[in-house]
């Protein structure tokens, strides 16, 4: 359930336009659980090729990179990684408006280093004081970029705490949809996987990268904003571009077969990005974020009998095809009937309850990933998908969520963990992430 679309990278890593991040901050954050920066460019022969967003994407031995700097920012259209570590920080309550700019500054300079394949700053791991503590914490040393993004968002309590107060000046530039989702039925979220005023979302093709990504970018952030929750996944479950195969999910159906893919140019204006005239002037080009966790009762499912599998879900567990009939990319037919009848698609089918005809047209990009954190205190696997959504309006989300609350999954379902967040649209160099806002 989750989607991406391409951008691109130009052959060296830009020059931070801010003089790197403060080595003040940097060295003070030693000891504060931040994970590495990839270290060293992509080596061997480099192919550069146009993506679907105009960006260009330069690869070469096996390894990708993405440009931080675009009109809109990666890890959205770009296709899918294989890995995500994600993290919703607090910002300190000591925290003013200067020290939030400074910190999304060197948080920008940061990103665009380490999604280089270049480490967080200059002295990286080795090439600093001996008697200080290194710049970089080295784990991604020799390790090329990966396809690392690196896409920042802004949640409610950033323009206004629990108390109201407009810590930062910037409450009456929220857009009124930023607020927090509302309950859904079959909700149990947890605070531990739900808020956060910032989040910060790292894909790649090797964990290492991601992790080391989140990490250092919380290492920089050390006595400004603290980590609230995180989560790792693996095997992407959408694709977002129409070059990648349908992957699947842990209850082992095709999943994200009907995503907006990153060549839909048409579909991203109409769905995913925000336009100028929606609201703040400053989100143009961004938009709106998501995050679910759901947990999958993978024991309970495991004993379900395959036929039962199919008709929850609507399509097929191999080839992915709608039950009406066809291959996986096939639309469905949700009036076609079998020989006594009966609708082929049972009427709270997961695709038929999650279509567009059933929610006004509602589209999202999804890049939701498995995750499998251990198992619980009963033996059963803490498992399932981090839903990970884009979409132009937050009520795209809740419409079709509410759909789903008569879905025949959510017996196999929890909803655990729940966040929103505005995305700004793209940096351009020279800029810090979110700049407009506080123009």
């Amino acid at each position: 359930m989750t989607e991406r679309t391409a951008h691109g990278t130009p052959d060296e890593a830009p020059e931070s336009a801010h003089g790197g991040v403060s080595r003040r901050h940097l060295l003070g954050l030693f000891g504060a659980g931040a994970a590495g920066v990839a270290a060293g460019a992509v080596g061997g022969a480099a192919v550069v090729a146009a993506t679907a967003g105009g960006a260009q994407a330069v690869s070469g031995s096996g390894a990708e990179q993405y440009p931080f700097f675009g009109t809109h920012q990666a890890g959205i259209t770009t296709p899918a990684q294989d890995r995500l570590h994600f993290a919703a920080f607090d910002v300190a309550d000591s925290l003013d408006r200067d020290g939030l700019i400074e910190l999304l500054t060197e948080w920008t300079d940061a990103a665009a280093r380490l999604t280089q394949g270049l480490e967080v700053a200059e002295g990286g791991a080795v090439g600093g004081s001996d008697v200080a503590p290194p710049v970089d914490t080295g784990e991604a040393l020799g390790l090329p970029a990966a396809g690392l993004t690196i896409t920042f968002g802004f949640g409610p309590g950033l323009f206004e705490d629990a108390d109201g107060v407009d810590r930062f000046g910037i409450a009456a530039r929220r857009p009124a949809e930023l607020v927090d989702l509302p309950r859904f039925q079959g909700d149990a979220l947890v605070p531990q996987y739900t808020g956060g005023d910032l989040c910060i979302q790292a894909c790649a093709d090797d964990p290492q990268v991601a992790v080391h990504a989140i990490r250092n970018l919380s290492r920089i952030a050390f006595g400004r904003a603290s980590l609230r929750w995180s989560q790792l996944g693996f095997g992407r479950t959408s694709s977002t571009s129409t070059a990648q195969a349908t992957p699947r999910n842990l209850f082992g159906f095709k999943d994200g077969t009907a995503n907006i893919k990153a060549e839909e140019r048409d579909a991203l204006g109409e769905h995913v990005w925000a336009a100028p005239d929606d609201g703040p002037a400053w989100m143009a080009g961004g938009s709106y974020l998501v995050a679910r966790r759901i947990r999958m009762i993978i024991e309970n499912w495991d004993r379900v009998q395959l036929g039962e599998q199919e008709m929850l879900v609507g399509r097929s567990k191999g080839e992915g095809a709608p039950l009406s009939g066809g291959t996986e990319f096939t639309e469905p037919d949700f009036e076609a009937t079998g020989a006594a009848g009966q609708p082929l698609i049972d009427t709270a089918a997961h695709v038929k309850l999650a279509h567009p005809t059933q929610n006004g047209g509602a589209r999202m990009l999804r890049r939701g990933y498995n995750f499998v954190d251990g198992n619980d205190a009963l033996g059963r696997l803490d498992a399932g998908l981090f839903f990970l959504s884009f979409q132009r309006s937050p009520q795209q989300f809740i419409d079709v969520q509410r759909s789903l609350a008569a879905d025949g999954l959510n017996e196999y379902l929890k909803h655990v963990g729940s966040a929103i967040f505005a995305v700004p649209g793209g940096v351009a160099e020279g800029e810090f992430v979110g700049q407009r806002l506080f123009a």
